[in-house]
């Protein structure tokens, strides 16, 4: 039985150099919110309504975020899953209705908050940090923020 065939230019379509990575526009999301000192890069699905650089259709969402030191997201809830892995630097994770969980986390750990939990990160390092996250949609779709994020 042969096995699915591709061609090298078709293949090459899914392939993301970081060094090629374009950075998302927060403000194409329409809620409002547009980070302080993070750069997010859309790998594959959709993130906000950019084209990730793999636009084959995958069923999950993969972006990079660069983010600075001290800096990251507010709380705040997805209708999906979303997966984070710290390629670089250490970083506090904290969920619930006022963030009153938190948990530290170094490069190649994984922490998994499930869909309509408040959660959100701090890169707690001195330099720039990198997280891989993933969701689990084709799309972000609406990001809902605690209400004491919504003003910061």
């Amino acid at each position: 039985m042969a096995g699915l065939q591709i061609s090298k230019e078709e293949m090459l379509k899914r392939v993301a150099h970081f060094k090629d990575l374009k950075p998302i526009d927060y403000k194409s999301m329409g809620n409002g919110y547009v980070p302080e000192g993070m750069q997010a890069f859309s790998i594959i699905g959709q993130v906000t309504k950019d084209i990730p650089t793999i636009e084959a259709t995958h069923g999950f969402t993969m972006a990079v975020t660069k983010v600075d030191p001290g800096k990251g997201a507010p709380l705040h809830s997805h209708k999906t899953v979303e997966v984070f892995v710290p390629l670089s630097g250490q970083w506090a994770f904290y969920w619930g209705d006022k963030g009153e969980n938190e948990v530290n986390l170094g490069p190649w750990d994984v922490i998994s908050f499930p869909a309509g939990l408040m959660e959100g990160f701090r890169n707690l390092g001195d330099e720039p940090g990198y997280l891989l996250a993933v969701l689990g949609g084709p799309e972000v779709g609406e990001v809902t923020y605690a209400r004491q994020a919504a003003s910061a």
